[in-house]
C-alpha cells in the first residue's frame, strides 16, 4: 500500500471555538492508482492534502489518527525529515498558482533550483530537464519562456509551470490541489492524460483534489466524497458517479452543467444536516427596490443615458504585443501578440462567452476593455463612449462607472487586511452609491446573504474563507456599485458545482431584473453553453469564430471549435 490514512482528525483550535475540519477521515491509495477526492469548499478536501505533507497553517494540527506513506509513518516526523519527503517522495500541485510561485524570480530559475535540489544533477542537465518539463504541460516556446516572470503567464500558464515544479522530483505520490482549476479543455486534457500517463508508466500514485466532476469522471479510479469533515461515500468512479448512494453525492452530480443541452436555470442543489437529511438551500433576494439600488452618481445620472441603445461594449480593431526580450536593435526583439486585431460588439442585456485555451488573450481582452492595459491599436466603446481617453475626461470616467471585473484569482484579488465588509464597501463609498454607513451595511450584508455566505461574513478576514468562499466574495464586491456591464473572468473557477450553480443563477437573475450585459470568460464550455447568447472563440489572440451559443454546439465551422467542443467532458458515460 503506498499510502494509508486512519481515522486522521484534523483541529484548527482558537480562543474560544475548535474546527474539525477533519473527522474520522480513512483514505487509502495504491501504487499506479488515482483517487478523486471531491466535495464542496470548505469540505476538507484540502486540509487532507496539507496533514499528509505536515503543512497545515497554524493552529491547525493532527489530533488524532494515522498517515503512514510506504508503511512508514508519517505524522510526528521532525522538519528536517518531512523537506526530505516533501518534492522528492511527494509531489504537490497547490490550488493557487499565483501564490505558489515567486514573483521575483523567473519560472526557469525556479525550475532548475527545485530540479537541482531534488536530482542532484549539474546546472546544464537541469536546464534540459526544466524546458522538457515545460514543453510536457503544453508550455509553447519553452526555451524562450523559461526567462519570463510568474506576472507574464495567464492563469492557466501558471498552473501548468506549477504541475511541473510538482513533477521534477519524480516523486512516488503526488497529491493535485485543484490541478485544472485554470485551465481550458485542451489543456486540462493534457494534463489529465499526462497525470495519468505517468500513474501507469512509473507506478505512481496520485490524489486529485477537486470540485469539478468532469475531471473525476475522466481520471479518477476510485472517488471519497467529503462532506463537513467527513468521507460520506467511497467507491468506484463508475458506482459513485453512475449510481450514488448518498443524498450529498446526488446533489453535487445533478449540480454539473450538462454539455448536451442549455437550461434555464441550474438544478437546485441539496445539503445534509447533521441528521443526514436532506434540506434545501435557497439564498435571500436583494431588496432590489430599498437597498442595492440606492442611490445613482453624480457622473451617471450627468452624463451616461440610460436610454442609451449603443451597444453595451464595442471593440474595433484591438491589438496587443508583450515584450519577450528586450533587445537595442527592434529585429533582435521577441515579441508576443497577445491580441490580434479583434472586433466584436455586445448589445445591452446580453450574454457574450469568449472562450478558447489559456494564453489565447481571452484575459488580456477582458483587461483591455476594463482600462487595466493599454493597447497597442484599436478602440473600445462602452455605451457609445470611448474608454481610452484621460481618466480625467468625465465621460471617459462616467463610463467606466458603469463596469466591474470579477476577477479570476480569489486570493490575489482581495486585501488581505480588510475585513470583508470593507472590502464590498469599498466601491459603494468610493463611488458614493449609497446614502448612508449604515444603508452601506445594509448593501453588504444583502450580497453577502445573495452569494451563499451568510452576513456575518462581514467580520472575519479574507483568510478565514476556502476559495471558493473568497470567489464570492469577489464577486459580492464586483456587484456592489450596480455596473451595467460585468466582465466575468472565470467567476466560477474556483467554486464547486454546487456553489456555481448558485452563483450562475444569481448572475441571471440580477441580468433579468436590471438588465446587466455580461462579458463571461471561461474555460468550462457546458458553463458557457448555459450562460450565454453568442460566443467567441480565440486562439493565438485572434478570434476564429463568432455565432450563437446553440449554433456553435451544434454546428461549430471552425476546425478549432470543432477540436475543443470533442475534448469537452461528458458525464452521460455513467448515466
Amino acid at each position: 500500500m503506498l499510502l494509508e490514512i486512519d481515522n486522521l482528525d484534523v483541529d484548527f483550535k482558537a480562543r474560544r471555538l475548535t474546527v474539525n475540519a477533519a473527522k474520522s477521515v480513512s483514505l487509502h491509495v495504491e501504487a499506479g492508482e488515482v483517487l478523486g477526492l471531491v466535495g464542496e469548499s470548505g469540505a476538507g478536501k484540502s486540509t487532507i492534502g496539507n496533514a499528509i505533507i505536515d503543512l497545515l497553517e497554524p493552529p491547525g494540527q493532527v489530533s488524532d489518527g494515522s498517515i503512514r506513506f510506504n508503511g512508514e509513518e508519517l505524522r510526528g516526523k521532525d522538519e528536517d525529515a518531512m523537506r526530505h519527503i516533501r518534492g522528492d517522495r511527494i509531489g504537490m500541485i497547490f490550488q493557487d498558482p499565483q501564490t505558489s510561485l515567486n514573483p521575483l524570480l523567473r519560472i526557469g530559475e525556479q525550475l532548475v533550483e527545485t530540479i537541482q535540489k531534488t536530482k542532484r544533477v549539474s546546472q546544464a542537465q537541469a536546464q534540459q530537464n526544466a524546458i522538457e518539463l515545460l514543453e510536457s504541460v503544453g508550455i509553447t516556446e519553452a526555451k524562450a519562456r523559461m526567462r519570463s516572470y510568474p506576472h507574464e503567464f495567464s492563469g492557466g500558464m501558471r498552473q501548468r509551470v506549477v504541475i511541473a515544479l510538482a513533477l521534477a522530483g519524480d516523486p512516488d505520490l503526488i497529491i493535485a490541489d485543484e490541478p485544472t482549476t485554470a485551465l481550458d479543455v485542451s489543456v486540462q486534457a493534457q494534463i489529465l492524460d499526462l497525470i495519468r500517463g505517468l500513474c501507469k508508466t512509473r507506478n505512481l500514485g496520485v490524489i486529485i483534489v477537486t470540485h469539478d466532476i468532469g475531471v473525476i469522471a475522466n481520471i479518477a479510479d476510485r472517488v471519497a466524497v467529503m462532506y463537513r469533515g467527513n468521507i460520506v461515500e467511497t467507491g468506484d468512479v463508475k458506482q459513485i458517479l453512475g449510481d450514488p448512494q448518498h443524498e450529498y453525492t446526488k446533489s453535487l452530480i445533478s449540480a454539473v452543467p450538462p454539455a448536451d443541452k442549455r437550461l434555464h436555470r441550474f438544478a437546485s442543489v441539496d445539503y445534509i444536516d447533521g441528521t443526514g437529511d436532506a434540506t434545501a438551500n435557497t439564498m435571500q433576494r436583494i431588496d432590489i427596490n430599498t437597498h442595492w439600488l440606492g442611490k445613482q452618481s453624480q457622473l451617471q445620472q450627468t452624463h451616461i443615458d440610460k436610454d442609451n441603445k449603443a451597444p453595451a461594449i464595442e471593440v474595433s480593431d484591438l491589438s496587443l504585443s508583450f515584450k519577450l526580450q528586450g533587445a537595442i536593435l527592434k529585429r533582435n526583439r521577441r515579441m508576443l501578440k497577445a491580441v490580434d486585431c479583434i472586433s466584436f460588439a455586445i448589445a445591452q442585456g446580453e450574454s457574450f462567452g469568449l472562450v478558447g485555451e489559456s494564453g489565447s488573450g481571452k484575459s488580456t481582452v477582458a483587461r483591455l476593455i476594463a482600462g487595466l492595459h493599454k493597447p497597442d491599436a484599436g478602440s473600445v466603446e462602452i455605451l457609445g463612449q470611448s474608454v481610452l481617453g484621460s481618466q480625467k475626461d468625465p465621460l471617459v470616467k462616467a463610463a467606466r462607472l458603469n463596469l466591474q471585473m470579477i476577477f479570476q484569482d480569489p486570493y490575489s484579488s482581495l486585501n488581505a487586511r480588510l475585513r470583508v465588509l470593507d472590502i464590498v464597501a469599498e466601491p459603494i463609498r468610493f463611488y458614493k452609491t449609497s446614502d448612508n454607513e449604515k444603508h452601506t451595511r445594509q448593501i453588504v450584508k444583502d450580497l453577502l446573504d445573495h452569494v451563499g455566505l451568510g452576513a456575518d461574513a462581514a467580520l472575519r478576514y479574507p483568510h478565514e474563507f476556502s476559495g471558493g468562499q473568497r470567489q464570492r466574495i469577489s464577486i459580492a464586491r464586483a456587484l456592489a456599485s450596480r455596473p451595467r456591464v460585468l466582465i466575468c473572468d472565470e467567476p466560477t473557477s474556483a467554486l464547486d458545482v454546487s456553489i456555481q450553480a448558485q452563483i450562475l443563477n444569481l448572475l441571471k437573475d440580477l441580468q433579468e431584473e436590471l438588465g446587466l450585459t455580461l462579458l463571461f470568460i471561461s474555460h468550462d464550455l457546458p458553463v458557457i453553453r448555459q450562460m450565454c447568447d453568442r460566443v467567441a472563440v480565440m486562439r493565438h489572440g485572434a478570434i476564429c469564430e463568432i455565432a450563437e451559443t446553440e449554433t456553435l454546439f451544434e454546428s461549430p465551422q471552425h476546425e478549432y471549435s470543432q477540436h475543443l467542443l470533442k475534448l469537452m467532458p461528458r458525464m452521460d458515460v455513467f448515466g
